[in-house]
């Protein structure tokens, strides 16, 4: 009798091992279309594919002129104990700020984006360790500034304000609505895949069917603009001229991914 038990416990172990290697269906669905010749993992993961259709992709550009300046500053504090070296950065971010609000930037525009507090260390060969010498404080502010031509001029002015502590660390140009430009490439975009899939198709000597999915992907190109990881003095902003911003032109770009059925 137990040597019975064996027997059918080990035909049933072979029965379940021949029936988890079978393999999966070789019809699988990738964003609404269907894809031949593939295996479909757990959680239906696609481990290969040979695609069913045709698969085109357009690209639309179009370029605008820049509305916002970016400004990245602030200042840096370095003395003996924190105490002073954030009196002193309190005292001249202060003036920032309010140099800010002077010129017309809206509290809504000015976002703290960075505050530390750090020691300022160095070797010391006769103790074989470091030493504190100090602490640094650092308070970096992001400010919108929606009349470009002003930007020169208010970095100028935060020079001034700010003094020895003042800090400028970069500058980028973006649009406040970039929704129109976007649906301008995004048509040329789609003109461009349908263009292509006709000539594919006549090419090919197929005939189009209908549209089984279609994809975007969206991305915009700054100009080029230098980061100003600087420091300044009040002296040497009253002996230059005027800051020069340039603001360039923004691209805008969507690509458009379009998969018909073909006959």
């Amino acid at each position: 009798m137990r040597r019975t038990v064996i027997i059918l416990a080990a035909i049933m172990l072979v029965t379940v091992s021949l029936v988890g290697c079978s393999p999966s269906p070789s019809i699988a669905y990738q964003g609404g279309v269907a894809t031949a010749g593939t295996n479909v993992g757990s959680g239906g993961i696609i481990v290969s594919q040979q695609n069913i259709g045709l698969w085109v992709n357009g690209l639309g550009k179009t370029t605008a002129a820049p509305d916002v300046v970016v400004l990245t500053l602030g200042v840096e504090s370095q003395q003996k104990t924190v105490a002073q070296a954030q009196k002193d950065a309190i005292d001249a971010m202060s003036s920032v700020m309010q140099m800010l609000k002077d010129n017309g930037i809206a509290e809504k525009d000015i976002q703290t984006s960075q505050y530390n507090i750090q020691q300022v260390t160095r070797w010391d060969d006769n103790q074989d360790t470091y030493v504190v010498i100090g602490y640094r404080v650092t308070n970096t502010v992001t400010c919108k500034i929606r009349d470009i031509n002003k930007a020169g001029s208010i970095i100028d002015k935060a020079v001034v304000a700010g003094g020895d502590l003042i800090r400028i660390n970069g500058i980028n140009f973006t649009v406040d609505d970039p929704t129109p430009f976007y649906k301008i490439a995004r048509e040329k975009a789609v003109q461009y895949a349908m263009e292509k899939a006709r000539q594919i198709s006549q090419a090919s000597g197929t005939r189009l069917g209908k549209v089984l999915y279609i994809s975007e992907d969206t991305s915009y190109t700054p100009p080029m603009v230098g980061n100003y990881a600087m420091k300044y003095t009040a002296m040497d902003s009253a002996a230059a001229a005027p800051t020069p911003i340039s603001a360039g032109e923004l691209e805008f770009q969507v690509t458009i991914t379009m998969v018909y059925e073909i006959n």
